[in-house]
């Protein structure tokens, strides 16, 4: 935009200047997020050098244009990167444009920061040589957009992306107006209050304005973060809790049955002195294999593990889900009451939940092992599915309407094993959904002694 009336000291922005900081703000946005799987590698590169020569092409075509063009100009070339983030990307609309707001005012406040360097520098020292502008400017963008880079990456996440909502997004587009707006009162061709009395001020005013605003943005998408990772632990403790109360209810529960059988055997022993009729003994037969079988169920070496595979055995048996465990229990006697609920139980409900949606009984299976090898803890949960399964950031992708109240499970089951030092892997092919987890057996009762 061409500075009018009493501004004379310094020059306008070059256009090609501010495009290479547009790009680069956009580029150190999308690095710190997980890239779509259609944009990698040499695509991701062709994308964003596509995208560069669209902007520099663009932003010197329209050099000259004034007020109302102008805004429009900036307008259309915010469009521009927000485009180039959602193509780079794989993140929300709502992200995006939260990305494209910080984004734009980061290259503002560079462009115009570099500018009054490089004017001060050739004004003082009368340095003519384009050499050392191209010099500054790399040395004031690199610098610069380092900086940035490092605050992006702490905000954003490859793995864990936080939801932004439209009254959110909203708000950080009207916030971004407002700075774009004030950082350039001066510009305008009239003379209004807060504006500079020169050029030398206005651009002071524009950078001093564009760091300000980038500073409130970034606090505000901390805000974000620190809201959306508190809300998930409420939700991830709430999961917890509720595991461990289904396992105490279990536990009454199973501690019922058991007294019902040894009642019952007790009956049967009864019964089988009272005469001698064969067809009744074969019948007592039968009903005492079957109460040998409870016996043995899920006998684990750790009572905590026998309750709730007892429980989930039980729910299995009423929806004709053949459920088969081998557990080396004595591995999970360091490691914390709510812990083996939180990993067991949401693994089992997850796995319990896909099995109902399958109609052939005979295809309702659930395999759970878990053994040490090599100083490792390894639980594995097996579950025939059908359909197709998609994956976001590591995780299934729930099937339910309202996905903002699910797919916390395995997040809480994740959440328990990073506290142990482990690693979950989730796996689905050839109609086998696999769980697979692997914590180091050294740090497990590291854990549960530091958190005794």
């Amino acid at each position: 935009m061409t500075v009018t009336g009493f501004i004379t000291d310094l020059p306008d922005i070059p256009r090609i200047i501010t495009a290479l900081a547009q790009w680069l703000a956009c580029l150190v946005c999308i690095l710190p997020l997980k890239r779509r799987n259609s944009v990698r590698g040499w695509r991701f590169a062709a994308v964003s050098t596509l995208f560069l020569v669209t902007q520099c092409v663009y932003m010197v075509a329209t050099d000259g244009f004034e007020g109302i063009a102008w805004n429009l100009c900036m307008a259309v070339s915010a469009l521009l990167m927000f485009c180039y983030i959602r193509a780079g990307a794989a993140t929300s609309r709502n992200n995006a444009a939260g990305c494209c707001c910080t984004a734009f005012i980061a290259s503002e406040f560079t462009a115009s920061f570099e500018w009054q360097i490089w004017c001060y520098i050739h004004e003082h020292f009368d340095i003519r040589l384009k050499i050392w502008g191209i010099l500054i400017l790399l040395l004031v963008y690199g610098i610069v957009f380092i900086c940035i880079w490092q605050i992006n990456k702490n905000i954003s996440s490859a793995d864990e992306e936080f939801t932004v909502t439209g009254k959110e997004t909203v708000l950080t587009v009207v916030a971004t107006l407002l700075i774009f707006a004030v950082s350039n009162l001066g510009f305008l061709p009239v003379s209004v209050p807060f504006a500079g009395r020169d050029s030398v001020e206005i651009f002071n005013m524009r950078t001093l304005v564009d760091l300000g605003g980038l500073a409130i943005l970034y606090a505000y998408q901390s805000q974000w973060k620190s809201s959306h990772i508190q809300r998930e632990l409420e939700t991830i403790q709430t999961i917890l809790n509720s595991q461990y109360e289904q396992y105490k209810q279990a536990r009454r529960a199973v501690d019922m049955i058991n007294y019902r059988y040894h009642d019952l055997k007790n009956h049967i022993i009864a019964l089988r002195a009272d005469g001698s009729d064969s067809q009744r003994n074969e019948y007592l037969d039968k009903l005492e294999n079957e109460i040998h079988d409870y016996e043995a169920m899920n006998k684990t070496g750790n009572q905590v593990l026998d309750t709730l595979l007892t429980s989930k055995n039980l729910r299995c048996m009423q929806h004709k889900i053949d459920m088969t465990c081998v557990i080396d229990g004595k591995l999970f006697d360091s490691m914390d009451v709510m812990d083996i609920c939180s990993i067991f139980g949401n693994a089992l409900d997850n796995a319990i939940e896909c099995e109902l949606k399958i109609k052939d009984y005979g295809k309702r299976m659930i395999h759970v092992d878990a053994f040490s090898e090599r100083s490792f803890l390894i639980i594995r949960f097996e579950n025939y599915y059908e359909g197709e399964i998609r994956f976001e950031r590591g995780l299934p992708v729930t099937s339910k309407i309202e996905k903002s109240l699910h797919g916390y499970g395995l997040k809480s089951l994740r959440y328990t094993v990073h506290k142990y030092k482990g690693e979950v892997q989730i796996d689905a092919r050839d109609n086998w959904f696999s769980l697979r987890i692997l914590i180091p057996l050294e740090v497990e009762k590291t854990s549960f002694e530091q958190n005794a």
